[in-house]
Parts: structure tokens; C-alpha cells; sequence
């Protein structure tokens, strides 16, 4: 599995809507200078911000006809669209990353893990001189509320330990994966929908 990932990460291998992202990734590798700062230096990131936003301009990615009157819900690190009966489009600002490549490879890992939720990367938002990467993910309706011992078991019986709260880690791929409780991990008709993932790579 760890060989698996590197290769998914590196663009060696695909999974579901992997093209852009792992384009996303590749064009920040690229300018990354040896011996880089720090990725927790907020200075380093607001620069990948701005190559991000010419990497943006050059692909032609801005979205600017986003319909914003479907809202949903929001967290500390994005915002939810419905926007159909089959899907939901979301607007994120990488908060929770150190870096946009960190944001990035979180979306390859959970189209890894969870390909039924695969997030496909549609382009990018500002607002209020914040940016967002905006994806888009099928809409899963609950049919019944979500029970964390099965959540538990699913991810165990997938190599993942519980490590705190609703937080697992998987020894063998290194492979973090935080936050799951019951809003971010769906049941419908009995199936686990894992929708709001938080991927970290140790």
C-alpha cells in the first residue's frame, strides 16, 4: 500500500479524477527551491499562494459563474454548495494544511480510500482576497445516523488504528486520517460515505 501511494502522489499511478490535482501538484513541485523554508512558515505558503494563483491564470482556471445561493454548511476550512440532486460543490482554503500541495495530495489520498466520495477539482474561487480550491463530490443523503463503533470496525478491518477520538493511522502506509465522527462520515442504506476527509501523511 505505501509503494501504492507514493505512486499516486508522485503521478506514477492515477485514481479517480487525479489528472488536475496531480497537475496542481506537480507545477508547485516544480518551483520549490532546494532547501525551501519551512512549510509551517505562514511566509512560505502565502508564496505557493501566489505561484498557485499564476498556475491558475495560465491554466485558466478561475471560476467566476459559481452559484452560491445553494448553501448547505460550512466548517472552519470550507464551504458546501448543493449543486444538484447528485452533487455538491466546495469551497476550500487548505486552513487545516501547512502547505497547498498538503491540501492537494488529501484529495488523492481520499479518492484512493474513498472512491464512491472522489473529489474532482473544478477550478479555483477568491473572495475576499481568500483562495479557494472548489471541487466537487457526489451528494450522499443520510438515512439513518451514523454509528461510530461501525466506523471504527470499517477502519480497522482497513489496517487503521484508532489513535484519539475519531482520529486513525495506518502503521503500514503512514497514512493519518483525522476528524471522523458522524458529520463527516454518512450512512445511507446501511453503507459507510466517508464525505469530509482530513488526510495527513506521516
Amino acid at each position: 500500500m505505501h509503494n501504492e501511494i507514493q505512486r499516486i502522489i508522485s503521478g506514477k499511478s492515477e485514481v479517480r479524477y487525479s489528472a488536475a490535482i496531480q497537475a496542481a501538484i506537480n507545477y508547485l513541485r516544480t518551483g520549490e527551491k532546494s532547501g525551501s523554508l519551512d512549510k509551517a512558515d505562514k511566509h512560505c505558503k502565502s508564496e505557493e499562494t501566489e505561484r498557485l494563483k499564476k498556475y491558475i491564470e495560465e491554466q485558466g482556471l478561475w471560476l467566476k459563474d459559481i452559484d452560491l445561493s445553494n448553501y448547505v454548511s460550512e466548517g472552519a476550512e470550507q464551504k458546501v454548495y448543493l449543486k444538484d440532486n447528485q452533487s455538491v460543490i466546495k469551497l476550500n482554503d487548505a486552513v487545516y494544511y501547512l502547505s497547498w500541495i498538503d491540501y492537494f495530495v488529501n484529495l488523492l489520498l481520499n479518492n484512493y480510500f474513498f472512491p464512491d466520495t472522489a473529489y474532482q477539482l473544478l477550478g479555483f474561487f477568491e473572495d475576499n482576497a481568500i483562495l479557494y480550491a472548489v471541487v466537487e463530490q457526489q451528494f450522499i443523503r443520510a438515512t439513518e445516523k451514523t454509528d461510530l463503533k461501525n466506523v471504527e470496525q470499517f477502519m480497522n478491518s482497513n489496517g487503521f488504528q484508532k489513535i484519539r477520538n475519531n482520529d486513525y493511522f495506518n502503521p503500514k502506509s503512514g497514512v493519518i486520517l483525522e476528524d471522523l465522527h458522524d458529520e463527516n462520515v454518512l450512512t445511507s442504506h446501511g453503507i459507510l460515505y466517508f464525505i469530509d476527509t482530513v488526510f495527513y501523511l506521516k
